[in-house]
């Protein structure tokens, strides 16, 4: 009952804040994410404290991923703010003259934003960022697997914005299901597949439009045109950064056969490089969220184990982990694995990888290591993915003027730059037409008309 009164009043306090038409001034948005951007700098060391004591990250991941991400997203933001909230002019036929036609943005509302754990900072404040560009009020649910990066988010908030603006609601699983019975103007999802349905259907009740950033499993091929160090340093970069909790993380390898022994033993090089003989030991190696994860990710550990494959339970301990010779029928390619193992297949001919990937869902990244260029364009053109980074490795995502989203079951929508400000925004169509030039042949009544229209106007 104490949710179900905190969120119902303060969406109803936020729905009258927005009626007062502030939130409309570009002026108000830009002195807003200025606030924003300085409330993050100034709890930068309690952000990192609280993501070293939710997921063990080390402070460089945490920067890199959490805040120097989001101020960067502010800044671009702020630069290009007044063009994007300007009118645009649209162009009319010579059947409207005299008129002229404009589109302009407007914000949607009230949205709620509900965010993943895995990037518990950057998940929340990203969407943030294109809500209040756009002109939005906002209401936040950060995940309840991250307590205390959800603490430090909803005091950051608390301090630096009055609530009928943008206010953070914290809690469980029946916070958000009482979130969402109520009427929003948007609601922005982060996570997985399996409760952005939920969110889905709860939205269809009040026709509330979605973006769901949802994940899937994102292949990673190998050519045998590449700088192959360099690849594997990017492959494993990519893979085990935040223990390979991320929804873009290259979820499986496609290796040419002819070089995959090759690769497998640079990769293991790479993997000493990065986190020594014991990755359990090295400051640089984050941990699985919780025990449901690390119970879930150890079923996995099966097959042929090339490297890693040791646990602890008392740590939620999973180093990184190489398996080869993997299957499509293992338990390890049933789903998004979600963490620090990485399955390799191999392949003779890319029409044979082309193949594999077009067999499963569309994944939400696709990465290709070539230096050649036809297959670059074949695997492009040939494949469908949310997006697609070639000769790196979640790199995309850090693009601001890259449209980050999924297709099919890894998204609907996206963000990131000026389509976070498209997402939060309406585009209302507007017509100006002149009082000269009415033409009656338009009114009624029609007897005789339709010849001469057709002629004029056909």
């Amino acid at each position: 009952m104490i949710t179900q009164l905190l969120s119902t009043n303060t969406i109803a306090k936020q729905y009258d804040f927005f009626k007062t038409g502030k939130t409309k001034s570009t002026a108000f948005r830009i002195t807003q994410l200025k606030t924003l951007r300085q409330a993050i700098i100034e709890h930068e060391p309690n952000i990192f404290e609280a993501l070293k004591a939710d997921l063990g990250k080390p402070v460089l991941e945490a920067y890199s991923s959490e805040v120097l991400i989001v101020t960067k997203e502010i800044d671009y933001t702020i630069k290009h703010l007044n063009v994007w909230n300007k009118p645009k002019q649209a162009g009319t036929s010579w059947q409207m003259f005299p008129s002229s036609a404009k589109i302009y943005p407007e914000p949607l509302g009230v949205v709620l934003i509900i965010g993943a754990w895995n990037y518990p900072v950057q998940l929340n404040i990203l969407p943030l960022v294109g809500a209040i560009a756009a002109g939005n009020c906002a209401i936040i649910k950060p995940s309840e697997m991250a307590p205390n990066t959800s603490r430090v988010i909803a005091e950051l908030i608390e301090k630096h914005f009055a609530p009928e603006y943008i206010t953070v609601v914290e809690g469980g699983v029946e916070t958000s299901q009482q979130l969402l019975k109520e009427k929003f103007n948007h609601i922005f999802f982060t996570g997985g597949k399996a409760i952005g349905k939920i969110v889905m259907e709860a939205a269809a009740k009040h026709l509330t439009p979605v973006t769901l950033e949802l994940g899937g499993k994102s292949p990673c091929i190998v050519d045998t045109d590449n700088d192959l160090e360099t690849s594997a340093r990017r492959i494993i970069w990519g893979k085990f950064f935040n223990a390979g909790q991320s929804c873009v993380a290259p979820d499986y390898l496609l290796v040419n056969k002819r070089i995959k022994e090759n690769l497998l033993n640079t990769l293991e090089n790479c993997l000493k490089e990065f986190y020594g003989d014991r990755p359990a030991s090295s400051p640089d190696y984050a941990r699985i969220i919780n025990q449901k994860h690390y119970e879930r990710l150890v079923k996995l550990l099966d097959g042929d184990i090339r490297i890693g494959g040791e646990t602890n339970p008392d740590e939620f301990y999973i180093p990184p982990t190489i398996i080869d010779n993997v299957s499509w029928e293992d338990p390890v390619m049933e789903e998004e694995i979600f963490g620090p193992i990485l399955p390799v297949i191999e392949y003779t001919d890319i029409s044979e990888a082309i193949a594999l990937i077009n067999s499963r869902e569309k994944p939400l990244a696709l990465y290709l290591f070539s230096k050649n260029k036809n297959l670059q364009k074949r695997v492009l053109q040939e494949t469908s993915s949310g997006g697609v980074c070639i000769n790196d490795t979640m790199k995309h995502f850090f693009v601001s003027s890259l449209p980050f989203g999924g297709v099919s079951e890894s998204g609907i929508g996206s963000y990131h730059g000026k389509a976070s400000f498209d997402t939060f925004s309406h585009y209302k169509s507007v017509l100006h037409r002149s009082f000269l030039f009415d033409l009656k042949l338009l009114y009624a009544p029609y007897e005789g008309k339709l010849p001469w229209l057709r002629r004029l106007l056909g």
